[in-house]
C-alpha cells in the first residue's frame, strides 16, 4: 500500500513516492525563521517604493500639466512671467475654482471640464505669432444654465491704459472705489455720470508689456475694486442687455487673449495691426488745416443769425475749414426741412455763404420726436426700434423730448435716413454731417429690432455706418468698432471747468485713450466748453479759455463756437496767432501720420511712453503728448499759472524758444509759459 503525498522542494526523486509510513516532522531553526521575516519586510519595502515612485511621478506629471510657456495654472486663477521668471500678469477666477484632476494637457493646450460648481469646457492654449510676441487664448465655457464667469484682473505693480471714455478721465486708468460688473456698452457719460462712455472697446494694455482683448462673442460687463486693485471681467445674461441666440440655452462664456510682448509699444503695435479695424481713407485734409465754426453756442440759430455769425469770421480774419449748422434749425426733430419761420430762405442763405467761400455741414441725429410729420409714416413702415413683442416703436427720451429711435439694423430704415440726408446735400449742396447721439444708452430697457441685436453696441456700430457716405467731413461722436469709418470722432462735450471731471485737464487723457483703442482721426469739444449749456452759464472764464484754446491746436483738428471777439483784442490775437501755429506747424506733422494710419493704426496724438518705454515717469504723464515722435507739447491746464513742470524723455529736445536739452530725461522745474504761449519741443536728435 502507498499514498501519494505533496512533494516538496528536496524530496523530488525516487523518495517521492513510498510505502506508506508516518512523515517525520520537520524543525524550522532560528536561521530561517529570519530570511523568512527578512524577505517580508523586504517585500514590504519594495511595494512602498513603488507606491512612493508612483505619487512622486504622478504629482510631477500633474505640475508639468499645469505649466505652459511663462503660465502658471492653479486652481484659484493663472500668472504669467517673463522671461526672468518675474510676474507680469495674474488673472484670478471668481466664480468658481478648477478641479485639478480634471485636467489635461495636449501640446500647447490645457483643458478642463470640471470646476467647483459642476461642469465647465475651460482651455488655455499658448500661441506665438510672432519671434517677439506670446498670446494666451483663454476660453471658460459653463455647461450649467444661468450661471455666470468672473474673472479679475490685477492691476498692481503696473499702469492700464484703454477701455473707454469715462466721465472722470485719468491717464493711466485710476481705479476709484468698487463697482460690480456692469454692461459694458456705449452710454452718454454727459447725462450719466457712471456709464462707459460713446467711445469704447474691449481692450486694455499694460505698462508691463501686456495686452487683453475681451472676444466680441462675450456678453460683456465691466467692474472692478480700488481697494484689491482689480478690474473684473464678467459674463452673464442674466439681468442683462445682452441677448443669447434663440433657441439656446443661457449658458455663458468668457473669452479673451492675453498677449505679451517685448515692450508696450511694440505689443500694442502687434495688436492694433492684428485686431483693431483701420480707416480706407484720410478725411479732408482743410478740417485738418482749418477749424471749423459752429452755431452751436448762438443764442439764436436762424438765417439772420447765421450769416452775422459767418461774417463775422472773416471780418476778424480767421479761416474756416466748414461752417456747422447746430440744432434747431428744423421744425421739429425728425424732420429734414428747414424752419421757414427761422429761415424764410434757406436756398439763398446757402448760395450767400457759397459765394463767401463757406462749406456747410449739417447737425443729426437717430431720433424722430413723436411730433415729428415722419413720427407716423416711421410707425407705418416700421423704422423704428419697437417694444419686444409688438409693432409700436419703444418711445424714448432724449434731451430734446420724448421719441421714437431709428432701428439702423433695418435696411429699409437705413435707406430712408440716407435719402433724406442726400436729398439735403443735392438741394443746398451740404458737405456733411455732424452724427450726434448714437450711444446705446438711448435705447429703451427691453427693445426689439429688425435683426436682433446680441451685443446692444452694435446698434453705435450701425449707426456710425451711415456717416460712410459723407465721411469726408463727417463728424461723429460715439464709436464701437468703426476705426475702419473715415470720418471725424468727437470727444464728449466738456463743462467750461479747469480739471478732470469733463474739464480741460480730461482732454488729453481722453484723447490717448481714444487714440489707444484705435479712433485717430480726433475732434476735441469745441474751444471752452460748453458753458452755454447747463453747467456753469455765461462765457468761459477768460483765462480758462485761452488755455483752452492753445491746447485744441496742437490737436489734429479744432473747433471754435463761442468765438473769440466775446473777449478782447488779446484774444482775438491769441487765437490768430495759434490757429496760424495750428496750420504752419501741427497740420502738416498731422496729415502725414494720417496716410500712415490707414496702414499702420498708430496714434497721431501719442503718450510719452510710446518713445520711453522703460521710463516709469513717462507712463504716469497726463499733461503733455506727442505728435508722432517728435514734437513734445506741455499746455498749461492750472488757473493762475505762468508757468509749469515739464518732463522730457531721454534725447536731444529743441524748445520753441530755442533752448537746447540733450541730458535728458529731465525734469524742468517751473519752465516760464506766458499767457500766449504754449511749451513745446522738437525733438532734435
Amino acid at each position: 500500500m502507498y499514498q501519494i503525498v505533496s512533494a516538496t522542494v528536496g524530496d523530488i526523486g525516487h523518495c517521492a513516492m513510498s510505502p506508506y509510513s508516518t512523515p517525520k516532522r520537520k524543525t524550522v531553526g532560528r536561521h530561517s525563521r529570519k530570511l523568512m521575516a527578512s524577505s517580508a519586510l523586504g517585500f514590504i519595502l519594495v511595494l512602498a517604493a513603488i507606491v512612493a515612485w508612483c505619487y512622486y511621478s504622478a504629482s510631477l506629471h500633474k505640475a508639468d500639466l499645469l505649466t505652459t510657456e511663462h503660465l502658471d495654472l492653479n486652481k484659484h486663477g493663472y500668472v504669467i512671467r517673463n522671461q526672468a521668471g518675474v510676474v507680469i500678469f495674474r488673472m484670478e477666477f471668481r466664480s468658481g475654482t478648477l478641479d485639478l484632476d480634471s485636467c489635461s494637457k495636449e501640446g500647447k493646450i490645457i483643458n478642463c471640464d470640471k470646476s467647483n460648481s459642476g461642469n465647465i469646457n475651460f482651455f488655455i492654449q499658448t500661441v506665438k505669432p510672432k519671434d517677439t510676441v506670446t498670446c494666451y487664448r483663454v476660453r471658460w465655457d459653463e455647461l450649467e444654465e444661468r450661471r455666470l464667469v468672473e474673472h479679475a484682473m490685477s492691476c498692481g505693480g503696473s499702469h492700464w491704459y484703454g477701455g473707454a471714455e469715462t466721465w472722470s478721465q485719468h491717464w493711466p486708468i485710476a481705479l476709484k472705489g468698487q463697482r460690480s460688473p456692469e454692461p459694458f456698452i456705449t452710454g452718454d457719460i454727459y447725462s450719466n455720470h457712471q456709464a462707459f462712455g460713446g467711445i469704447l472697446e474691449r481692450y486694455w494694455l499694460s505698462s508691463n508689456a501686456i495686452a487683453i482683448k475681451i472676444n466680441d462673442s462675450v456678453p460683456f460687463h465691466l467692474g472692478w475694486d480700488e481697494a484689491n486693485k482689480t478690474l473684473l471681467f464678467q459674463s452673464r445674461y442674466d439681468k442683462s442687455p445682452y441677448r443669447s441666440d434663440p433657441g439656446q440655452y443661457h449658458y455663458v462664456t468668457l473669452s479673451y487673449r492675453v498677449c505679451v510682448g517685448l515692450d508696450i509699444t511694440s505689443i500694442h503695435k502687434y495688436m492694433v495691426r492684428r485686431y483693431f479695424n483701420k480707416p480706407n481713407k484720410v478725411p479732408s485734409e482743410a478740417v485738418f488745416r482749418h477749424p471749423i465754426w459752429s452755431t452751436r453756442a448762438l443764442a439764436e440759430v436762424n438765417q439772420e443769425a447765421v450769416l452775422k455769425y459767418a461774417s463775422d469770421i472773416q471780418k476778424h480774419d480767421f479761416n474756416c475749414s466748414h461752417l456747422e449748422l447746430y440744432d434747431g434749425y428744423t421744425s421739429d426733430y425728425g424732420d429734414f426741412e428747414f424752419d421757414t419761420m427761422k429761415f424764410p430762405n434757406s436756398s439763398a442763405m446757402f448760395q450767400k455763404l457759397c459765394a463767401d467761400g463757406f462749406q456747410v455741414t449739417l447737425w443729426t441725429h437717430p431720433f424722430v420726436n413723436y411730433n415729428s410729420v415722419n413720427f407716423g409714416f416711421g410707425v407705418e413702415r416700421g423704422l423704428f426700434v419697437r417694444a419686444p413683442g409688438g409693432q409700436l416703436p419703444a418711445l424714448v427720451h432724449w434731451w430734446n423730448g420724448i421719441a421714437g429711435i431709428l432701428d439702423f439694423t433695418n435696411t429699409e430704415t437705413r435707406d430712408w435716413y440716407a435719402s433724406n440726408l442726400q436729398a439735403l446735400k443735392n438741394k443746398y449742396g451740404v458737405a456733411s454731417f455732424k452724427f450726434d447721439a448714437g450711444e446705446t444708452s438711448y435705447l429703451p430697457l427691453d427693445f426689439s429690432t429688425f435683426i436682433p441685436l446680441h451685443d446692444p453696441s452694435t446698434f453705435t456700430r450701425r449707426y456710425t455706418e451711415m456717416a460712410m457716405p459723407f465721411s469726408d467731413r463727417a463728424e461723429l461722436r460715439s464709436g464701437y468698432q468703426s476705426q475702419n469709418i473715415s470720418c471725424f470722432f468727437r470727444i464728449m462735450d466738456r463743462g467750461s471747468v479747469w480739471g478732470y471731471d469733463l474739464g480741460i485737464k480730461s482732454i488729453i487723457p481722453t484723447v490717448l485713450t481714444i487714440s489707444i483703442l484705435g479712433y485717430q482721426f480726433i475732434l476735441p469739444d469745441i474751444v471752452g466748453g460748453n458753458s452755454h449749456t447747463d453747467r456753469t452759464g455765461g462765457l468761459p472764464d477768460r483765462e480758462l479759455y485761452i488755455r483752452w484754446l492753445e491746447l485744441s491746436a496742437f490737436m489734429p483738428a479744432l473747433q471754435f463756437s463761442l468765438p473769440p471777439w466775446l473777449y478782447d483784442d488779446e484774444v482775438v490775437n491769441i487765437a490768430r496767432k495759434f490757429t496760424a501755429l495750428h496750420e504752419s506747424l501741427v497740420a502738416p506733422r498731422v496729415l502725414e501720420l494720417a496716410g500712415e494710419v490707414l496702414y499702420t493704426g498708430d496714434p497721431i496724438i501719442r503718450p510719452l511712453w510710446w518713445i520711453a518705454t522703460d521710463d516709469e515717469v513717462a507712463y504716469k504723464i497726463d499733461s503733455q503728448f506727442l505728435i508722432g515722435d517728435d514734437l513734445l507739447v506741455a499746455p498749461v491746464l492750472e488757473p493762475g499759472k505762468q508757468e509749469r513742470d515739464i518732463y522730457l524723455p531721454a534725447g536731444r529736445w529743441r524748445s520753441y524758444k530755442g533752448e537746447y536739452f540733450d541730458k535728458g530725461p529731465i525734469h524742468l522745474t517751473d519752465y516760464p509759459v506766458d499767457l500766449d504761449e504754449v511749451a513745446y519741443f522738437l525733438w532734435s536728435g
